[in-house]
């Protein structure tokens, strides 16, 4: 056994989307990291569909990135096509995405990683978490290497106890090609931690040249970028990326020098394609063969990402299901087959994909499969992300229950800045539900808890409406600059454009044509900033969107505001560690078996567990009120609390 000489102050065990994020902002914070993988050649990997963004998760993404995080500038560097959707509608649901280089972006994470500086990064398969006294010290790798280090973030994705299925055939590993970490599981329970079995999986890729696309419908990217970074200027400075003048090509530099655009001078396109009545009439002969439907998958699937079983089983009355067909990347033939996740068997697969329209010659390059893993039921979680059960030691990623590359990221990124905290000596950072999508997925998490792969929508959030993916460095990057995330040059220009866009407001206010201001004109539906007679055109289009936006949708967006001061002090009124919800007269036994549970850390958080009413969080601001030295009245206390509880709720 080695005991590695560095004493490392962050350990990072898994480098996916979580791992990395965890890593670089510890590491920027000035703490010295270690982020494990058991192959550094998968640092970064996407591992299902190459693409960043999308309904919600485009919010993410872009909060990461106001908050100094990586994932949105490796996606505008190794994107191939760009699109804002949901434009049609209001602009708290349009959602940014991409669809990415998969091999780009995987090695450009690497090279950041690597280049980082107090950052460590070595190959290792994670064996044993190292423990003592309740307290997570280091890493044990299965070849008896020993990393002692003062926290450790826990991102192990789908890695955990790992088993793939195609059909009958099962096959241990994380996955394709990498192998599960069997014995990893068996430490957190030593840890005190519950685990609990989910399932995702991947649809087949296939042979670009095998299928016709004649017969699909072309879908482009838009114009111009929809990017994902704030920090463009940053994509631009081509010693920011190791890019050499030659590379750049000129001086009309329209794409980001080094990007995937850049080489392509444009996007490639994807394409939409249909099943079949063919399709279903296979699938209902097999179902019996898919070991979801036979029971030999344990764990539960991704409701809002359902395999082609699923939604011919589901969804009896639709005719043919949408397929996107998107490719994984411009040195590779794959094409990932959007909506088309299965584990059915290998022959039956290959009959399958001949059933949609265009690939009835195509062949499967990789097949499909599911694979099932453990995770940590997240209510075990503070709002750190910390274990409650064992001190320093943070959890991650997938091992929550989550699904998707953001989530995973976003999560990450919130326990790199906690546990650079903890080992600085400082109070955790919790984002409110009201200041970030980030702080509504771990609050639901860590409250609600999961039994299914959470995924996040703008409907989870109440206020959307000021949570939206264009106002994200508006809301977090004062908090990224505070932490030491987001450099002074950037915080700079995320000042002026605060500054333009509040000086414009101001002078819109006060100028008038006629009788109407030029702001109640701009508030008009049809009227755009552009096409004000005195605008200044010195503006760029992110501030311009911002006046605009502030100034129709005014009256909603200070309702909102308003809904946010009224429910503040519930968020922020502490519940104190002394509180005995045993003790607690007439507090009904499901509220109180929750509240034992989950140990809510404000009175906002309690009032979401379900299964607590509001009489229920009466009688526990009661109990507060109450003070932890004095002891309770038993004859008259139950009739008062009643009383109270009742007046509340």
């Amino acid at each position: 056994m080695l005991v590695y000489p560095k004493r490392y102050e962050v350990i990072v065990v898994g480098a996916g989307h979580a791992g990395t994020e965890a890593a670089l902002s510890a590491a920027r914070m000035g703490c010295q990291t270690l982020l494990l993988s058991a192959n550094l050649d998968t640092i970064g990997q996407m591992s299902c569909n190459p693409a960043i963004g999308g309904l919600a998760k485009g919010h993410l993404a872009r909060e990461i990135d106001a908050l100094g995080g990586e994932m949105g500038k490796v996606t505008d560097m190794t994107g191939l096509q760009f699109r804002m959707l949901n434009t049609k509608k209001g602009p708290s649901v349009w959602a940014p995405w991409a669809q990415c280089d998969k091999k780009a972006y995987q090695f450009r994470l690497k090279w950041i990683c690597e280049r980082e500086p107090n950052l460590d990064v070595k190959q290792g398969q994670a064996a044993t978490l190292l423990l003592k006294d309740r307290q997570a010290v280091g890493i044990q790798t299965n070849l008896g290497v020993q990393y002692v280090g003062m926290v450790v973030v826990v991102t192990t994705g789908t890695f955990l106890r790992g088993l793939m299925h195609i059909g009958s055939s099962q096959q241990s590993g994380g996955r394709a090609g990498e192998p599960a970490a069997m014995s990893f599981s068996d430490s957190l329970k030593e840890a005190g931690l519950e685990l609990g079995r989910l399932k995702t999986g991947t649809p087949p890729r296939l042979a670009r040249r095998s299928i016709d696309f004649s017969q699909t419908q072309i879908q482009p990217g838009d114009e111009p970028i929809p990017y994902f970074s704030y920090w463009k200027d940053d994509l631009f400075h081509v010693e920011h990326f190791g890019v050499t003048e030659r590379e750049v090509g000129g001086t009309d530099i329209k794409y980001p020098p080094g990007s995937i655009l850049a080489k392509l001078n444009g996007q490639l396109p994807c394409h939409i394609t249909y099943t079949t009545q063919a399709t279903a009439d296979l699938i209902r002969a097999n179902l019996h063969k898919s070991p979801m439907y036979s029971g030999v998958i344990e764990g539960i699937g991704p409701r809002y990402c359902p395999s082609i079983e699923d939604k011919i089983v589901k969804f009896p009355e639709k005719e043919r299901q949408q397929i996107f067909l998107e490719p994984e990347g411009i040195a590779t033939e794959e094409i990932y087959v959007n909506g088309f996740s299965t584990c059915l068997p290998i022959e039956v697969q290959v009959e399958l994909v001949k059933t949609i329209v265009g690939c009835e010659n195509a062949e499967i390059m990789r097949p499909a499969y599911a694979v099932e893993y453990d995770y940590a039921l997240p209510t075990q979680l503070h709002p750190s992300l910390e274990t409650k059960g064992c001190r320093n030691l943070f959890l991650a990623g997938q091992i929550n229950g989550t699904s998707g590359y953001e989530e995973a990221g976003a999560q990450g990124l919130v326990a790199g800045i906690n546990s650079a905290r903890r080992v600085q000596g400082k109070e955790p950072v919790v984002l409110r539900r009201d200041q970030a999508y980030i702080g509504v997925l771990i609050d639901d998490l860590i409250t609600k808890g999961t039994t299914e792969p959470y995924r996040m929508f703008t409907s989870r959030a109440e206020y959307r409406l000021i949570l939206r993916q264009d106002n994200a460095d508006l809301r977090l990057s004062e908090i990224g600059h505070q932490f030491g995330l987001l450099s002074s040059r950037n915080y700079e220009r995320f000042l002026e454009k605060q500054k333009a866009i509040q000086r414009e407001i101001e002078r819109l206010e006060r100028t008038a044509i006629g009788s109407v201001s030029m702001a109640q004109l701009l508030r008009r539906p049809e009227v755009k900033y552009r096409d004000l007679p005195n605008q200044d055109r010195s503006l760029s289009e992110e501030v311009v969107q911002q006046i605009e936006i502030s100034l129709k949708y005014a009256g909603y967006i200070d309702r909102q505001e308003i809904e946010v001061e009224k429910f503040k002090g519930m968020e922020e009124k502490k519940i104190p560690a002394w509180i005995d919800y045993d003790s607690i007269p007439s507090l009904r036994t499901e509220a109180r078996q929750k509240l034992n549970k989950i140990r809510p850390a404000t009175l906002g958080q309690a009032s979401r567990i379900s299964g607590v009413s509001p009489a229920d969080i009466s009688l526990v601001m009661i109990w507060m009120k109450r003070g932890s030295q004095r002891e309770p009245d038993p004859g008259a206390n139950s009739e008062q609390l009643d009383a109270a509880a009742g007046g509340h709720s």
